[in-house]
């Protein structure tokens, strides 16, 4: 590897889904070719990364207050900033408190958003499907509830007598169909997201006392637990035992391939599968070698997804890409190789000889 950094493009395919819920999906306006463009956010993809680490996490603090009138609010959780659990080491992790130092660690991946390929070729769709409760099949096990405002101006609900003789005087019928007429928002198409990771800081915490990352006590369990000390470009640091790198980068490497985005609507599930992924120690490669062709047809402009072998970075590509991109010829095994392909460059990577390899 030239650089310190590994740089990874994924693509996938949303169909009729939605990544994150604003109002309906999140999306943000495309000013060149004036779309709305779904998307999911970097922070999003991060933590879904995260969670598909196999591996014990951090237990988090989560802080309430009760103030004088009795009112409870939530204050600010807490990590304990312990890189021995992998979701710190990888995730990052900051605790600012008044009583005591401010500890930080950035996070040694940077992920992007999850958005179209190319504004042409994904997007927002505006559904008019409405939302629908219906009690016309078993009207006898379903309960009407009917209310009214009183002289105080509180809701009171109308008794069974008193309402039929209402629907009566009013020639009225209480309809057996709820709708809610507002459109949903779904996202399809073809999505990219990229991640770089640092290699130089991935299992590297800095002991830089005026920058810390790490609090004393959390220092003293790290070298009690076989960290080593050591020195990279950022100054002296502890660097992760071998063995535990060699259990957390084959679970990393799957977690970075292999994230789900879920919802908690199930009408809205996506497979969201990989279409295909480049991988490089070159952000301007991976780029290359996923991208959207921009084609003038008709006097109209049209985007064409392309795979680039040509180009200067390893490309996995998986059977499903023959279904958007014309060409492409895929294999099943795409995603393992790519997967061995992470785990090699992280394990290759000399963390205890930084400096003198530079």
């Amino acid at each position: 590897m030239n650089t310190p950094f590994i740089y990874l493009r994924g693509l996938r395919h949303a169909e009729h889904t939605v990544f994150g819920v604003t109002n309906g999906q999140k999306y943000y306006r495309d000013s060149q070719f004036n779309k709305d463009m779904a998307y999911s956010s970097g922070q999003q993809v991060k933590r879904s990364i995260i969670e598909a680490l196999d591996m014990p996490f951090a237990a988090i603090t989560f802080n309430w207050e009760i103030d004088k009138k009795g009112k409870a609010g939530m204050k600010e959780p807490h990590s304990p900033c312990d890189p021995t659990f992998v979701d710190q080491l990888v995730g990052g992790y900051m605790k600012a408190k008044s009583d005591s130092y401010t500890v930080k660690r950035r996070s040694p991946l940077s992920v992007s958003a999850m958005r179209p390929l190319h504004p042409l070729l994904g997007g927002l769709e505006r559904e008019t499907e409405p939302v629908v409760f219906d009690r016309s099949s078993r009207p006898n096990d379903h309960k009407v509830v009917v209310s009214r405002l009183d002289e105080k101006g509180d809701r009171v609900t109308i008794p069974e007598d008193e309402l039929e003789d209402w629907l009566v005087s009013n020639n009225r019928n209480l309809g057996p169909k709820y709708y809610n007429g507002n459109g949903q928002t779904r996202a399809s198409g073809l999505f990219v997201y990229d991640v770089a990771i640092d290699l130089r800081t991935l299992f590297c915490v800095s002991t830089n006392k005026l920058e810390p990352e790490l609090f004393l006590e959390i220092e003293e369990k790290l070298r009690a637990g076989g960290w080593k000390d050591g020195k990279n470009i950022f100054g002296n640091c502890l660097i992760c035992p071998k063995e535990k790198r060699a259990e957390i980068i084959p679970a990393l490497a799957n977690a970075i391939i292999n994230w789900r985005i879920t919802s908690n609507q199930s009408r809205t599930f996506s497979l969201m599968e990989t279409v295909a992924l480049a991988i490089s120690d070159n952000a301007n490669q991976i780029a290359y070698a996923i991208r959207g062709d921009l084609r003038e047809d008709s006097d109209r402009l049209q985007a064409v997804p392309k795979i680039d072998e040509k180009v200067k970075a390893d490309l996995f590509v998986t059977p499903i890409a023959s279904s958007y991109i014309i060409g492409s010829v895929g294999s099943s095994d795409a995603l393992e190789k790519a997967e061995q392909k992470l785990i090699d460059l992280m394990l290759a990577f000399d963390y205890e000889n930084q400096l003198i390899n530079a």
